[in-house]
């Protein structure tokens, strides 16, 4: 952690102070005593884990001030963090975390809730409040923090440093694993028990399946039956249906008619409208043939220019063409070159490796006499195996029957033993349940002394408020006398004032004694009130502590209701172990039977005789499957020598090819070297290129002249359509004329359609009236047929389940093998991931990281103490004692027993002796060096990179030559950390630093300056 920018408001001695961290590596914060130095720091440490010297968090806030802001920015794992902290004095806070972006913004990670975002900030450092300030923040008056530690909690806060919770979380895992992995073996377990009970459903479903099949032939017949009727009956309504059809089409035939009827009227006014556009255009006919004759004539012209350029045009293609066939051709003859080189060196390579295979042919013909002495070996062993293995399958036959039901016996006495074990388990339940029973009725009397209790409690509250009501009557009658007797004071204070009671004149004797009688009776009424308001204060107090214990009472009388609900529970839970104490009995006696069978090997009596009679006639063939293995190894081994030969043959053929095919290739190349210069220079291609540029040369085309006669045509283009329109009215309007007379007589012949059509359709309509309706009928026998398919549906899918229900018992039959040994494969990852859990744990790893980085420890500790105490101080970390038993024992010390421990023994000259004993200078360079080592210890290692150090107020213990030798000491550490801050009020120490931070105490707060 490299701090940057740290700004405060409101907190502690600050009223409103900034300080820029920027270029700090080594700097002192002075000032006198009370101006505010710790405070400076305090405000990182409340900023990031809301933590520093006040008692409560409302004691965080300036005196007068209703709120405090800490904006702390730093540096950590490359990134610029920022986090920002708020109170409010009626306890209102908030919590930011921000991490700065590639664009300088700061981009918010704050989370729902003051509580979730702390979590998220440690999990970001990892590191607590209570593990800085045992190592990097030497905090005024905790310097001897981390000595003073238990060495339990020395050693927590050691591995919370190294990061050693990572293994925990490991161990952790582990754990879990390996419960997951039982767990699984449970389920596998029970599943095996249930496969073998689906096995024996196997003959109930067959018989079952069989039925179902007679059930389905019947249907069938009844379904036939049924579907030659309804055939009979919708013959019938396919010719009824086939008469309504025609009705139909001869009603839409006749409402096509009418719709051509209008159609042909709407043609008509069109054919009218053409003939009248036409009779307009053939009017203008001389002028559009005359214009029509100057545009021919330049269409002319621009033709022969087209033929022109399209002749330049086919040169320059031509000229292109052959340009890419020379090109073409030359690449051509290169890549055959390239080809023929690659291929010669390819060659030359095969000629070489092919000398390297022939000088192997005499070692190939010794192994090949080898391979034929072990193949005939190996097919004496042949025979003899052919003989032996139909014994051994049937050994490995009964081997397995004889498993299956010795694993069937054994699974019933797993499944008893584990019932005895789980109602034992109930039964050694009875004693807590009779004491938690207990327990509780003392609790639920407890509750209902406690409920008469609250009742006497409340009846004293009553009594309390009607005195307190009484006392407020009291109050209010007193304010009254007192007013009067003030206005009758104001009265004698008149010159010549008459009597307030009966308003006579007063003499001067009669004066003074009304007013002293009016001051007498004011003061008495004063003296009452206070008495009054005394009393009154003392009735509110008390009311408030019976209120409070009311409360109380009420809190711990809410959980009633539930304690009697766990009453009845319990009592419940004995009632059912008393049933299983009957039922324990009768299980015992059922296992106990298994158990005499399992040791006596009293099943599978049959099975196991052949068993021992098939191994004898195994063991007299003599076949051993060592030895047999052993002849089929070396076979294989020798198989390479029959490889080696035919590669040899090969290699022998291919050498006599590959030297032919040398001299060819050098021919080829010498060729086509020869063809490339020939194309370049004297080729018909190249005298045809040259011919084209003299005919393109001949041709003299003219581009731009082209271009201006193309556009005057194009602009003349309007005459041609014109022509063309009225060339198209000339030939059209006859054809108009006859269309318009034809469309009459379609008209006359539509109506004569129309009459037809009306009296086909009357005569359907008589047909359709012979022939019955037949509907009712089939909607009832196809209803009969919808119920009979639904059945025999019914029945299909029971077959298909059954037929499914007994390939799964197939499917399981072959499953139960891979179950069984996926078990034994649960049952080694669970002894595996115990075993790991071990290692992970506090015991394992943890502890031998801790022993290998004590030593590290204590040496730099005792490095830096020399260099503070002049060599006289030394250090050791103790991480195991013997315990207090063995210690006082007289016994060997071979079986002493030892405890994890972090002891710090501390040595002089004179010896070793307790912390308490040193002086406070001595004491504090102890707890320097060793806070000092810890934190240059982390800043080296690779888990939580602490760059910064803080010491605070440790200089005022030491004389001057402490003081030099601690100055010493944190320059020679410098190196190592990014910022080292320390803190003082002595004068003289402060020079010895070159960058100060000087805080002074003002009327507006405490206030920063840095001089460097």
């Amino acid at each position: 952690m490299i701090p940057l920018q740290l700004s405060l408001k409101n907190f502690l001695s600050y009223n409103e102070a900034s300080l820029d961290f920027t270029g700090l590596h080594t700097a002192c914060i002075c000032g006198a005593n009370g101006a505010g130095k710790s405070s400076l720091l305090e405000g990182i440490t409340w900023a990031i884990w809301g933590e520093c010297r006040a008692v409560s968090e409302d004691d965080a806030i300036s005196m007068g001030a209703m709120d405090v802001r800490v904006d702390f920015t730093f540096k950590m794992h490359g990134e610029t963090c920022r986090i920002i902290r708020s109170r409010q004095r009626d306890g209102n806070g908030g919590l930011e975390f921000q991490i700065q972006t590639s664009g300088g913004q700061f981009r918010t990670l704050t989370q729902k809730g003051i509580r979730a975002t702390q979590v998220l900030i440690d999990d970001y450092l990892k590191i607590d409040y209570d593990t800085f300030i045992n190592s990097a923040y030497l905090r005024q008056g905790k310097a001897d923090e981390f000595m003073l530690k238990k060495p339990t909690d020395r050693k927590q806060i050691l591995a919370d440093l190294l990061k050693l919770d990572r293994y925990e979380q490991l161990a952790d895992r582990a754990k879990e694993s390996a419960k997951q992995y039982k767990l699984q073996l449970e389920v596998l377990t029970e599943s095996l028990a249930e496969d073998r009970l689906q096995l024996a459903q196997v003959e109930g479903i067959t018989q079952q399946r069989d039925a179902v099949k007679v059930e389905i032939d019947r249907l069938q017949q009844a379904q036939t039956n049924e579907q030659q009727e309804l055939e009979s009956f919708k013959t019938i309504a396919r010719q009824r249906e086939t008469w309504q059809q025609q009705l139909a089409w001869e009603q839409k035939r006749d409402r096509e008619l009418s719709q051509a009827a209008t159609q042909i009227q709407a043609d008509m006014q069109l054919l009218l409208l053409d003939r009248t556009r036409l009779d307009s255009l053939l009017s203008r006919s001389d002028e559009i043939s005359i214009a029509y004759q100057a545009y021919l004539s330049l269409q002319q012209q621009v033709a022969g220019l087209d033929k022109q350029f399209d002749t330049y045009q086919q040169s320059q293609i031509q000229q292109q063409q052959l340009q890419q066939q020379l090109d073409r051709q030359t690449q051509e003859l290169q890549l055959k070159l390239g080809k023929s080189q690659a291929e010669l060196a390819l060659v030359a390579q095969q000629e070489q490796e092919l000398i390297t295979i022939l000088a192997t042919a005499g070692d190939v013909t010794k192994a090949m006499a080898q391979l034929q002495v072990c193949r005939q070996r190996l097919i004496e062993l042949d025979r003899l195996q052919t003989e032996v293995l139909p014994l051994q399958q049937e050994r490995v036959r009964l081997n397995s029957d004889i498993d299956r039901e010795t694993a069937k016996i054994q699974a019933k006495l797993n499944e008893l033993i584990l019932r005895e074990r789980q109602i034992k388990v109930k039964i050694d339940e009875q004693p807590q349940l009779i004491t938690q029973l207990s327990l509780l009725d003392t609790q639920i009397t407890e509750l209902d002394n406690k409920k008469v209790y609250q009742k006497r409690i409340e009846e004293k509250g009553l009594v309390k408020r009607e005195n307190l009501h009484r006392l407020d009557a009291d109050l209010h009658n007193y304010q009254r006398q007192l007013v009067e007797l003030d206005r009758k004071l104001e009265l004698l204070a008149v010159p010549n004032a008459s009597c307030p009671v009966c308003d006579l004149p007063l003499d001067e004797n009669h004066w003074q004694h009304v007013l002293t009688n009016a001051q007498s009776e004011r003061e008495n009424i004063e003296q009452q009130i206070s008495a009054t308001q005394e009393e009154q204060s003392r009735y509110v107090r008390e009311r408030e502590v019976l209120l409070a214990e009311y409360k109380q009472l009420s809190r711990e009388l809410a959980d009633s209701k539930s304690l009697c609900e766990q009453r009845g529970k319990l009592q419940a839970k004995l009632d059912t172990i008393a049933e299983l104490q009957i039922d324990i009995q009768q299980l015992v006696s059922e296992k106990s039977q298994i158990e005499i069978a399992i040791d006596s090997k009293s099943y599978a009596s049959e099975l196991q005789a052949r068993l021992v009679e098939l191994s004898s006639q195994i063991e007299s063939t003599k076949y051993n499957e060592q030895s047999h293995a052993l002849a089929r190894g070396d076979v294989d081994k020798l198989r390479w020598a029959e490889i080696k030969q035919e590669r040899i043959k090969d290699a022998e053929r291919k050498q006599i090819q590959l030297i032919d095919r040398h001299s060819q290739l050098q021919s080829e190349i010498t060729k086509i070297t020869e063809d490339i210069a020939k194309l370049q220079t004297e080729s018909e291609l190249y005298i045809e290129l040259q011919e084209l540029d003299r005919q393109i040369e001949k041709l003299g085309y003219d581009r731009h002249t082209h271009n201006q006669l193309t556009t005057q045509l194009r602009q003349s283009q309007s005459i041609q359509f014109q022509y063309q329109e009225l060339q198209q009215a000339q030939q059209t309007y006859p054809q108009l004329l006859e269309r318009i007379k034809i469309l009459a007589t379609t008209e006359h012949q539509n109506l004569a359609d129309r009459q037809r059509s009306m009296v086909e359709i009357d005569r359907i309509n008589l047909e359709i009236a012979k022939i019955p309706d037949t509907d009712e009928r089939i909607a009832s026998i196809e209803s009969q047929l919808a119920q009979r398919r639904h059945q025999l549906d019914t029945n299909l899918s029971i077959l298909g389940s059954l037929t499914q229900q007994l390939t799964q018992l197939d499917n399981i039959q072959a499953q139960l093998r891979s179950q069984e040994q996926q078990l034994d494969i649960y049952k080694t990852q669970a002894k595996i991931y115990e075993e790991l859990g071990k290692a992970f744990g506090k015991n394992g790893i943890q502890a031998l990281v801790i022993e290998n980085v004590l030593p590290q420890l204590e040496a730099e500790s005792n490095q830096i103490l020399s260099k503070l105490s002049n060599n006289q101080f030394h250090v050791q970390f103790i991480t195991q004692k013997a315990t207090k038993a063995s210690r006082t024992k007289k016994a060997n010390i071979k079986n002493a027993k030892y405890i994890d421990t972090l002891d710090i023994v501390i040595g002089d000259a004179n010896g070793t002796r307790s912390y308490e004993t040193y002086s406070g200078g001595e004491a504090f360079r102890i707890n320097f060096s060793i806070r000092l080592a810890l934190a240059k210890l982390l800043s080296q290692r690779a888990g939580t990179p602490l760059q910064m150090l803080i010491v605070d107020e440790g200089f005022g213990t030491q004389d001057r030559e402490g003081c030099d030798r601690l100055i010493s000491a944190i320059n020679a550490i410098s190196a190592d950390f990014a910022c080292i801050l320390t803190v003082t009020h002595m004068p003289q120490f402060r020079e010895a630093f070159q960058t100060r931070i000087e805080v002074q105490k003002t009327n507006q707060g405490s206030q920063i300056q840095v001089i460097t």
